[in-house]
């Protein structure tokens, strides 16, 4: 089962990557919507698999789906309204961040590593000559937006820190490229910077969510290893 799941998610990951080009080359709501819908299918199986071995940090992984689910949303409603799109993107962040507080409780390195982040990106988004947002309410909802992603992203790096697996470079990995791609948003829609700017986004974000979606599947190989080493600690215990 195992090995047909991951099967699944590399044949998606590949559909998803040729929409993206397809999006990028041609535009279209359709394809972007079809696009996204494909990450959050990647999401609902890897969530199923988990479900079904019994893995630990179920709840982990239902979180992750529902963030993956309200990006879906985010991305399709930002080209018909910026500011409910983006609110739904952070929704979609803020359930990322629960759900890697799930794995390990927040604290005040998290918060540290959140404002390292968004400290510049505040004022990066705030003092630029570059940007023109035409409106103080939309140069308010990017600031917030921005602090939420990065407090997501420093949860991110701290978690892998404290434990190095494979399911944390994923996520870290996916959060990097999640902010890094709504940088070049940004860039894209209020300074005007060039296609480029528009580019790098696309590029970055459909492979961002793909590596967060792999990161629900992954929970199941840790969570056998946490097993396995609590076998091996007993077997220990009762030798001596």
């Amino acid at each position: 089962m195992k090995k047909n799941i991951f099967i699944a998610n590399v044949v998606l990951i590949a559909l998803i990557l040729v929409g993206d080009i397809f999006y990028i080359l041609n535009g279209g709501l359709l394809l972007k919507g079809l696009t996204s819908a494909g990450f959050v299918l990647m999401g609902l199986l890897n969530l199923a698999y988990i479900y079904l071995t019994k893995a630990k940090d179920l709840k982990f992984s239902a979180i992750m789906f529902a963030g993956l689910f309200f990006a879906m949303l985010g991305d399709i409603i930002l080209e018909i309204e910026f500011i409910v799109g983006a609110a739904l993107f952070a929704v979609g962040h803020i359930l990322f961040f629960f759900a890697y507080c799930n794995l390990y409780d927040f604290g005040l390195k998290d918060l540290i590593f959140g404002a390292i982040i968004f400290v510049p990106a505040v004022l990066f988004i705030t003092l630029a000559p570059i940007f023109n947002f035409g409106e103080t309410l939309m140069e308010i909802v990017c600031v917030v937006y921005a602090i939420i992603i990065s407090v997501m992203v420093g949860k991110s790096i701290a978690n892998l820190i404290k434990e190095r697996n494979l399911k944390n470079v994923l996520i870290l990995i996916g959060s990097i490229l999640f902010f890094f791609s709504d940088l070049m948003l940004l860039l894209n829609i209020f300074a005007s910077l060039g296609k480029i700017t528009g580019i790098l986004c696309l590029a970055t974000y459909y492979p961002a969510e793909c590596l967060l979606a792999l990161s629900i599947f992954s929970q199941r190989k840790n969570n056998l290893n946490e097993i396995n080493n609590n076998e091996e600690k007993v077997e220990v215990k009762v030798n001596d």
